[in-house]
């Protein structure tokens, strides 16, 4: 079998980051959107980021992600504002901070923070 490529890991990686995010922050199988406060199913909501994705210092990072909708999330940009607000003057400016600064995962750390969500995920079986 080919070995996946580093976009293909990464996306892996996103995949199990993100249904981990929504799931750890479920309550009976819905989710609250961390800038509107409506209620959604877990399957259903986006792992929003506070800083874009694009930021690969800050990608992963728990803190920079909560429960978001598909409307703040997608149709209005990640309400960048009023996710701040939300997560405080403090964690914003540290967030921002840090991801100004260059990251480069290797393969591995890649492939083991796949296995540690993959592994965290099982609480929520």
């Amino acid at each position: 079998m080919k070995a996946k490529t580093k976009s293909q890991l990464v996306k892996d990686l996103d995949a199990v980051f993100s249904k981990y995010i929504r799931y750890s922050k479920a309550t009976n199988g819905y989710c609250t959107c961390i800038t509107c406060d409506r209620e959604y199913e877990v399957k259903k909501i986006h792992c929003g980021h506070f800083m874009s994705r694009q930021y690969m210092s800050t990608r992963w990072d728990e803190r920079n992600v909560a429960p978001q909708c598909y409307g703040c999330n997608v149709m209005q940009q990640g309400k960048q504002f009023e996710f701040s607000l939300k997560i405080g003057k403090e964690l914003s400016e540290e967030l921002y901070l840090i991801s100004k600064q260059t990251k480069k995962w290797s393969l591995d750390e890649i492939k083991d923070m796949i296995e540690q969500y993959k592994d965290k995920l099982k609480e929520f079986s």
